[in-house]
């Protein structure tokens, strides 16, 4: 018999660092999961990308158990790796506080693409590309 799903949360985890504490506790908790459990599965599953935040989703079933899904990292914080920006402009794309090439520019449509509502490269090129510009990152060709 398949097992109801009674909540499904999403959550922005740094990889392989997560700990019963807050922010992670305080948003498990309630909703009755072995919150150790969870906390050793997902940084096992993520110690590889170590230093990345990553978003996952859980789902929590009536019996108490869960599953879980990570995503990819958010192309912001993906685009701040890449070009070195501490943070996005406060003025969009009128402010440029850093540059990308078209070469990193694919890189990170490539990491993102399972993620993205398209199907080609070059269509998650663009999606990151409007993404870069919004944070005054400017694209060089």
């Amino acid at each position: 018999m398949a097992k109801n799903v009674t909540k499904q949360i999403k959550l922005q985890i740094p990889a392989g660092k997560a700990t019963p504490a807050p922010p992670v506790g305080t948003v498990l908790g309630p909703a009755g999961i072995n919150l150790q459990e969870f906390c050793t599965k997902y940084n096992d599953a993520t110690r590889d990308k170590m230093g990345d935040i990553l978003p996952v989703e859980i789902k929590i079933y009536d019996d108490r158990s869960f599953d879980f899904v990570i995503k990819t990292p958010p192309a912001a914080f993906l685009i701040k790796k890449v070009s070195g920006a501490k943070k996005g402009s406060t003025k969009g794309s009128k402010e440029v506080v850093g540059k990308l090439t078209e070469a990193q520019l694919r890189e990170i449509a490539e990491t993102k693409l399972p993620d993205l509502n398209c199907y080609t490269v070059e269509e998650a090129m663009k999606i990151v590309e409007g993404t870069a510009k919004n944070m005054g990152i400017e694209i060089v060709k």
